[in-house]
């Protein structure tokens, strides 16, 4: 689990890197033609597929989840702002052609609709539609024996309106950025109707326990009470980046005298 994150945080940084460098070593103006000659939805040449739809400094994508980017044209190459910049080299630009190399090295060749329904069909993908994990409240409800008292355990999953967005690649090689809903958990414990414990827990809440750049792209996807023992009350959180296996486990102990301690699952 560890070497999965390790390997994530080095990924996220490498592309940061490279991404930071290339824009800073180019400084040429841009393109206003090229810019002006791209306005318009583009299709596919192979599939007839709609691959996005330019209008001013943004490109929109058909899947309303793929959040819109702004980009550039400078000199021979095509530039997208996105969470990190990608770089396309253009190998051929008119009115209705635009072919590009992907950052898979593939050839992308599409051309310009002109069909109206086209349009039609990319007006209602103006908004970017976040990722919930959860989509409502969801409330989890334990109830456990501990030297003769009985106790009542919760766990309260709050879908919040914090985003993460997490870039994924197609399959040309084209980078895109997805938008995520984080969630809050609400954890408390009861002896009868006396609360031990009561408190929201947030994933930032882990950050001596997760590196920080590996919280910066995950959410708190989950959390489970896990049974009483002579330490308290044994929860665990899952943090994950999201729509991958790669994720941190955080064992939380609430204490009978009411105290929150945690620590990362071996």
């Amino acid at each position: 689990m560890k070497n999965y994150a390790v390997l994530l945080l080095l990924l996220v940084a490498l592309f940061s890197c490279k991404g930071r460098h290339k824009e800073a070593s180019d400084d040429a103006a841009e393109d206003l033609k090229a810019k002006k000659m791209l306005q318009g939805i583009w299709l596919d040449d192979e599939s007839d597929e709609i691959l996005f739809k330019v209008q001013g400094d943004t490109i929109y994508y058909p899947d309303a989840e793929n959040a819109s980017v702004p980009f550039k044209i400078r000199k021979d190459t095509f530039y997208t702002y996105g969470k990190e910049i990608s770089r396309y080299k253009i190998d051929r630009q008119e009115g209705h052609l635009f072919w590009f190399h992907s950052l898979s090295d593939n050839i992308v060749k599409l051309h310009k609709s002109e069909d109206d329904s086209d349009s039609l069909f990319m007006m209602g993908h103006r908004s970017t539609e976040v990722i919930p994990t959860y989509s409502e409240v969801t409330k989890r409800d334990s109830v456990v024996m501990y030297n003769g008292k009985r106790y009542r355990a919760y766990v309260y999953v709050n879908p919040s309106k914090k985003k993460v967005v997490k870039t994924s690649y197609s399959d040309d090689g084209i980078s895109i950025d997805n938008v995520y809903y984080d969630n809050v958990m609400h954890i408390c414990v009861y002896e009868g109707r006396k609360m031990i414990y009561g408190h929201d827990i947030t994933k930032d809440m882990f950050s001596d326990v997760i590196p920080d750049e590996f919280l910066k792209n995950s959410i708190l996807s989950d959390m489970e009470f896990y049974g009483v023992g002579k330490v308290g009350f044994r929860y665990q959180a899952t943090v994950c980046i999201p729509e991958s296996s790669v994720c941190n486990l955080v064992n939380l102990i609430v204490s009978f005298d009411g105290k929150l301690t945690m620590k990362i699952a071996q």
